[in-house]
């Protein structure tokens, strides 16, 4: 079993990061709906907070508050890579230290955040009529924080 301590500074800062990151990847995607699909971080964090158990190692990573340094971000158009960056550094770390299914928690998580947020608020139609659940945008951010996470992002999420 695979904990905090089993990580320095700068690595576990690595994991904090990548779920935001991610969150943030779907987030610029599309103009709009910032502030529910931000609202809806916060949530699927507080969710996962109360399912705690099926992983110790992402029990502590969600116990922590969802934080970017925006300096290390840099402009929105730099969301994309570092956030590819970010998840494929985050990925290869645990796949060093965590067990397998410690990874594939995370991978979940990761994947479970993106497609909630992107979900959060409809894109396109007028006054809440019509519009998708999900913009192509989005869709393509999602496919490829999967792509980088190494699993389908058509994968049934478990809710954490």
């Amino acid at each position: 079993m695979t904990r905090k301590a089993d990580f320095n500074a700068e690595e576990w800062s690595l994991l904090l990061g990548g779920p935001p990151l991610a969150g943030l990847r779907v987030l610029t995607a599309e103009r709009g709906g910032t502030i529910r699909e931000s609202m809806q971080m916060g949530k699927v964090y507080a969710e996962a907070r109360a399912e705690q158990g099926s992983s110790e190692l992402l029990d502590e990573i969600i116990a922590e508050q969802p934080a970017l340094n925006p300096a290390e971000i840099g402009s929105a158009e730099d969301v994309p890579e570092k956030a590819t960056q970010r998840l494929r550094e985050a990925v290869d770390l645990l796949e060093q230290k965590a067990t397998p299914e410690e990874t594939e928690d995370y991978k979940q998580f990761v994947l479970d955040l993106a497609q909630r947020i992107a979900g959060a608020h409809k894109e396109g139609g007028v006054l809440g009529i019509g519009g998708k659940e999900i913009s192509d945008s989005e869709q393509a951010a999602i496919d490829e924080i999967a792509s980088t996470l190494g699993i389908n992002s058509s994968a049934p999420s478990d809710g954490t």
